[in-house]
């Protein structure tokens, strides 16, 4: 069960950067601080789209309501990643089951991406552009930090990982009014933009 701490991590991060995650294990595994690292996730094909694609959402998710839809459509990305990538280390390890760490990766994942998600559309409430950037900077910065610790101390990675994750969904549990009311608003402005377009012109 050595190997479990590293998939619980991982899947915590990939919940909020999958591309990250991937291309910093790729980079450890590749330069020799950890034998942890599958070579599927070392090879020099899959960190160059890895990296490309970081660097896709390091602008993508920085972007208001660009990042929810960015995130929209990486609600069944960041899962499926935290899952595989979790099986890759078992597989590596031998210490867990494939299947286990999948679903400790994957299940890990959903519930940070829930929480990545969720409280980008309680940001996208305010109008102005900066809290967005702070957010994602400090969510890169995090998920670099978190797992680089973690290739060295990785139950303590995640311990750490565990606490974000639940005060994430504490926090969470208390925006889900103010999401509501912003999703309400936006379908209310959508529905009076569609009636003025379909209104008969004045005689």
């Amino acid at each position: 069960m050595s190997v479990l701490p590293l998939v619980f991590t991982s899947g915590w991060a990939s919940g909020i950067n999958a591309y990250a995650v991937v291309l910093l294990l790729g980079l450890f595994g590749a330069t020799g601080i950890t034998d942890e690292v599958p070579e599927s996730l070392q090879r020099p094909d899959v960190l160059i789209v890895a990296a490309v694609l970081f660097l896709c959402e390091a602008v993508a998710d920085k972007i208001p309501y660009v990042d929810s839809a960015w995130d929209t459509v990486h609600t069944v990305i960041r899962p499926v990643s935290g899952a595989v990538v979790g099986a890759l280390l078992a597989g590596q390890s031998g210490s867990l089951s494939d299947l286990a760490a999948g679903a400790v990766g994957g299940s890990t994942a959903l519930a940070s991406h829930t929480v990545k998600a969720g409280t980008r559309m309680a940001i996208n409430t305010s109008p102005e552009p900066f809290s967005n950037v702070v957010m994602s900077t400090a969510e890169d910065l995090g998920v670099g930090g978190i797992v680089t610790f973690a290739m060295f101390y990785p139950k303590a990675a995640a311990t750490i990982a565990a606490v974000l994750l639940v005060i994430g969904l504490v926090v969470l549990f208390f925006l889900i009014r103010r999401i509501r009311r912003f999703l309400r608003r936006r379908a209310q402005r959508r529905e009076e933009k569609r009636m003025a377009r379909e209104a008969p012109p004045p005689p």
